[in-house]
């Protein structure tokens, strides 16, 4: 789940590409007999149909069993995969694992070109030596500014020098299908445009733009595209001082964004969305602001606080200060992937509708001797679209194929922006209307425990114990679907998990930190199947020992079984563009 924020390895690896080619999945263990374990562990009953007919489980799902899961999980979160993390050769072998087990399942390839591989670009970029940002002040000489003291580049933008006259439009965010739009009137072509960070009501539960969740819009990046899409040649950033008085420690903001030296973790961003940024963007201090709206007759604060009008701003006329930037930033194009692969419909009307079950394979990597192995996050995901690939692979051979179509995504770069996910989501390799369901899975494998509500990992939730938690999976999304909300609690019923639907609108902004999220910004009914933070999360304890694989067992055929029903019924679960509105 995302942050709010060799040699060994390829030896381990070939071993287990190679046992995983070595012939036909004749798992012959997965015969449906009880172990005592089993029958001593809760919900067992309910599990094995007694609770729902036998003849609306989903076939094979005794196949998911906790010792596959183990046998899988300690290996892609070994020592030896040092994290995974993206753009290394560990993350590369880990894809190659999961396409060979794809593969070896007999699985279609849903890749470009008929392959198991999903190709994107990621970008990083570096900053150069000639950024330059000046004030024209008349009749004497122009004040100018002091790059990483009082102005700096985002890390998006484009390079380039840019003069002209500038416009203050309120957060920048072009959202009318959630009834804001900062670009609503004026005129904004040939203007550079000064906008605020962040987003009005951020601490409103009512707020339109997604209640307590920081809405896709409010991005620096998105807003800079709204800002060129109305024919601005450059965007300002500042902060919403209003919202966030004494916030400005503008020295920290800048070494955060162009750290020295660069941090162990790259900045990426997806190489499709930062192409299309062609004009320059660059953040000032909030002095620097408001020598720059001096003339306006208002102060920073003043504009600041007009920019919450309902419904947006428009331009506002700050007396039109002339400026000029200059900005130098070199970008780098990472390739990567993600892993797909499909089992077909057996449907002619709905075999080309889609239900996509998917997980991240990527986690943080490795500092020096401290390995970052990734189990719960997301490792326990990754393992768990395996085990129910099979499930549908075994099904298949039985003469029992879904009605739609099924997608196994394992998305990579989750961790630096969810970026494997958003690169499907804006472009898939299938109609994006034909997309009727996506199930998530990422961290799946513990209890959700929090000790301290101090601690910035837990911004938001309050203080519990994994006891407290011990039979509980959180259901992130629903309220867009109340459709995909039943459908789970259907499938429930034969598994008796406890429900938890929390976290959809929470300070914590839990709901859009999955790949889950993509998807629901495109219109598309997602849900994030999720066991909770705990205290080992994003920290090298994060490891396969650890897991309650018991508990993994079960939420891994609660996925599943609602991801047969979706794909059996007639009916296509509906989105609902606001939260818990039709």
């Amino acid at each position: 789940m995302r942050r709010v924020s060799l040699t060994a390895a390829i030896a381990f690896a070939g071993i287990a590409l190679f046992s995983a080619q070595a012939g036909p999945p004749t798992r012959v263990f997965h015969v449906a007999v009880a172990s005592d374990r089993d029958a001593a562990s809760p919900g067992f009953a309910v599990r094995q149909g007694r609770t729902a007919g036998v003849e609306d489980r989903a076939p094979q799902v005794e196949s998911i069993r906790q010792a596959e899961l183990r046998a899988d999980l300690f290996f892609l979160a070994s020592d030896a995969m040092r994290g995974r993390l993206t753009d290394t050769p560990e993350n590369a072998l880990t894809a190659e694992w999961i396409k060979a087990r794809f593969e070896r399942l007999g699985l279609g390839p849903a890749g470009a070109g008929r392959t198991y591989f999903h190709p994107f670009s990621l970008m990083t970029t570096t900053l150069g030596a000639s950024n330059t940002f000046a004030l024209n002040a008349g009749a004497s000489a122009p004040l100018t500014f002091k790059a990483m003291q009082d102005f700096y580049p985002q890390r998006f933008s484009s390079s380039g020098r840019v003069k002209g006259p500038v416009v203050f439009a309120g957060y920048g965010i072009s959202a009318p299908a959630q009834g804001h739009d900062d670009y609503r009137s004026g005129t904004f072509a040939g203007r550079i445009v000064l906008v605020l960070d962040h987003e009005p009501g951020e601490h409103d539960p009512n707020s339109a733009l997604d209640d307590l969740e920081t809405s896709e819009g409010s991005g620096a990046l998105r807003k800079a595209l709204a800002a060129q899409a109305k024919g601005a040649t450059a965007i300002l950033f500042v902060a919403d001082v209003h919202n966030h008085p004494g916030s400005d420690n503008f020295d920290f903001a800048a070494r955060t964004v162009w750290p020295d030296p660069p941090p162990r973790i790259p900045r990426y961003a997806l190489g499709r969305l930062m192409e299309q940024v062609r004009i320059p963007a660059v953040h000032i201090s909030t002095a620097s602001a408001s020598r720059l709206v001096s003339h306006s007759g208002r102060t920073l604060d003043e504009l600041a606080r007009a920019a919450d009008a309902a419904g947006g701003l428009g331009a506002l006329s700050i007396g039109e200060p002339e400026v000029e930037v200059l900005t130098t930033v070199t970008r780098r194009v990472v390739p990567s992937r993600n892993v797909l692969a499909t089992i077909e419909g057996s449907d002619p009307a709905l075999k080309d509708e889609w239900i996509v079950i998917c997980a991240h394979y990527d986690h943080e990597g490795a500092d020096g001797m401290r390995i970052f192995n990734g189990a719960d996050d997301d490792g326990s995901g990754t393992v768990g679209v395996l085990e129910i690939a099979e499930a549908y692979a075994l099904a298949a051979r039985e003469g029992r194929r879904p009605r739609r179509s099924v997608l196994f995504a394992a998305w990579n770069a989750e961790e630096v922006g969810l970026l494997g996910a958003w690169a499907y989501a804006d472009q898939p390799l299938v109609r994006r209307d034909r997309i009727v369901a996506v199930l998530n899975m990422d961290m799946i494998g513990r209890n959700e425990e929090v000790r301290s509500a101090g601690d910035p990992r837990f911004l938001g939730l309050s203080v519990q114990t994994a006891e407290s938690n011990r039979n509980a999976v959180n259901i992130v999304g629903a309220t867009r679907s109340a459709d995909m909300k039943a459908a789970v609690e259907r499938a429930n019923a034969g598994v008796g998990l406890e429900l938890k639907f929390r976290y959809d609108s929470s300070e914590s902004n839990l709901m859009r930190r999955s790949d889950h999220w993509p998807f629901l910004q495109h219109g598309i009914p997602a849900i994030w199947f999720f066991t909770g933070l705990h205290p080992d999360y994003h920290t090298p304890d994060d490891r396969p020992e650890r897991i309650n694989y018991d508990k993994m067992e079960r939420v891994v055929r609660l996925v599943y079984q609602t991801s047969w029903d979706l794909a059996q019924r007639a009916e296509r679960p509906r989105f609902a563009p606001r939260p818990g509105r039709p």
